[in-house]
């Protein structure tokens, strides 16, 4: 009897939040527009050509978590008793009872920060949108917020962070988007109303517990409402109202949420305002793109956390992931430029995009090695990115090495892939196939999927061209491989670009 009354039991309790979500949906204002909260409706989407021409956007991930010099999840995590960072917290700020990360927000000045300074060199280095954070899981708003108290205009920098970056944003003609983490908030930052099991301060309540802060910690969730996405209909109306004002504040081009499309129906009222407002800002040319972690089937952009994909899917999507930690810690290892680039041409071949976190100090600006990798990010889409931007997928994504080990698509899987000079990404554009090496190639370079008996390519190769390179190169169509002589002089970079006419 088991079995069955808990699968009953399961069913219930299903069919239940789906009513609660539907009921909270239908007294949700939705901007007049085409769309309507159905996925009939959303099903209309079409995907802007800006973002699947633009293929590299750079996001900044950063707040008040900077502060401690400690990483991503602070904020949970320092509520943790015997973690980490609940440690750090207590040696060099006090007992979270007594400081908590309410006090931590005051620490964030941001006063080397340059909005300005930093979206030029995110342009020269090669990025064609940038996306700033809204709110982390924190329930700390960077924008102007006439909703919630706890926002970087009230405290902390006393800045509008979004929209001083979209103002810098706009001045180098990139597009802009928000990221919104809010969904997860209401579960995530339950820890903060818990206290000590053992110790010098046993059974003494966080801070999270006093009412006086419930705005910031929200308050104490129901005993089974632990998931990713709360269940509790009251907190997924705040969640519409937030996410509504910062859509209709700043009318981004991009907006994305850490998490599956939120709240069932409640989540389809927000992306159909979003759609619809972004219609009526821009007078009918819809720039719109919505990213969630959840397969779109066209109704928006997949996200990738980072993760790619395991072949070209036939929906544009996105790859985020960060150049190291989400927020800054002390001595993190940060990925380099052929780390980088190598994703970005795998994703691009499979008809995505790369938006990377570019890790900023809690004063605002950049470290050494990270300017350096940026640097040499923008020196070889100078030269190679004519094969990125605006390109589209082949009839194959590219190929591999035998022995190379084949990994699922899906999220945290980007560190489990190695590459080799036997992995080659394509990717076409006009009369134009681009073949990406994501190793310093040998003297000789074989593309299999070009050899005669491949039956892929029925156009003529007139001409190949080494990209960053002058010095003419000898090659031949082989029956098993189109092959390649490449010159002694290579440029400096490990990713090597060819580009291939075909008539």
């Amino acid at each position: 009897m088991t079995g069955p009354f808990t699968k009953h039991t399961l069913y219930a309790a299903t069919l239940a939040i789906a009513m609660t979500q539907a009921a909270v949906a239908q007294q949700l204002p939705v901007t007049k527009g085409p769309y309507q909260p159905t996925d009939a409706s959303l099903q209309q989407y079409k995907y802007p050509d800006w973002f699947r021409d633009a293929k590299f956007g750079i996001w900044a991930h950063w707040g008040p978590q900077a502060v401690p010099r400690m990483g991503d999840w602070y904020a949970r995590q320092m509520y943790e008793e015997g973690s980490a960072d609940y440690q750090y917290h207590v040696a060099h700020y006090g007992h979270p009872s007594k400081f908590g990360y309410k006090d931590i927000i005051p620490l964030w000045k941001a006063e080397k920060w340059d909005p300005e300074k930093l979206m030029a060199l995110y342009k020269k280095t090669g990025a064609r949108y940038f996306v700033s954070m809204g709110s982390h899981h924190d329930n700390f708003f960077l924008w102007n917020s006439r909703l919630h108290p706890w926002n970087a205009v009230k405290m902390g920098p006393k800045k509008d962070v979004v929209g001083l970056w979209q103002k810098a944003a706009k001045k180098e003609g990139l597009y802009f988007g928000v990221s919104e983490h809010l969904a997860a908030s209401y579960t995530w930052f339950q820890p903060s109303h818990r206290a000590d099991k053992a110790g010098q301060y046993k059974d003494v309540p966080y801070d999270g517990n006093d009412t006086a802060y419930a705005s910031l910690y929200h308050t104490r969730a129901a005993d089974n409402d632990n998931g990713w996405l709360t269940t509790n209909p009251a907190w997924m109306k705040v969640w519409y109202d937030d996410v509504k004002e910062l859509v209709e504040t700043y009318h981004p081009d991009l907006l994305y949420s850490d998490s599956q499309l939120p709240f069932g129906d409640t989540g389809r009222s927000m992306l159909a305002n979003f759609y619809n407002d972004n219609l009526q800002y821009h007078k009918g040319k819809a720039t719109a793109i919505y990213n969630c972690k959840q397969p779109s089937d066209g109704k928006w952009a997949q996200d990738l956390e980072r993760g790619v994909q395991d072949s070209i899917s036939p929906f544009p999507w996105q790859t985020d992931t960060s150049i190291g930690d989400w927020y800054y810690r002390t001595g993190q290892h940060y990925k380099s430029a052929t780390d980088i680039l190598r994703m970005l041409t795998d994703i691009v071949s499979k008809n995505g995009n790369l938006l990377i976190n570019i890790v900023q100090t809690p004063e605002g600006d950049l470290e050494p090695d990270i300017l350096h990798t940026l640097d040499e990010i923008g020196q070889w889409m100078a030269v190679n990115g004519e094969g990125i931007y605006g390109s589209r997928p082949w009839k194959v994504f590219g190929e591999k090495s035998d022995n190379t080990a084949t990994i699922k698509a899906g999220n945290f899987n980007e560190d489990k892939i190695k590459y080799t000079a036997e992995d080659i990404r394509f990717t076409t554009r006009n009369n134009y196939l681009y073949a990406y090496i994501l190793d310093k190639p040998a003297k000789a370079i074989r593309i299999k999927a070009l050899g005669s008996n491949a039956h892929l390519n029925h156009k003529k190769i007139t001409a190949i061209q080494l990209l960053g390179s002058k010095e003419p190169l000898k090659w031949k169509v082989e029956a098993d491989a189109l092959v390649i002589d490449m010159p002694a002089q290579l440029p400096s970079w490990t990713v090597t670009g060819l580009k291939i006419s075909l008539k």
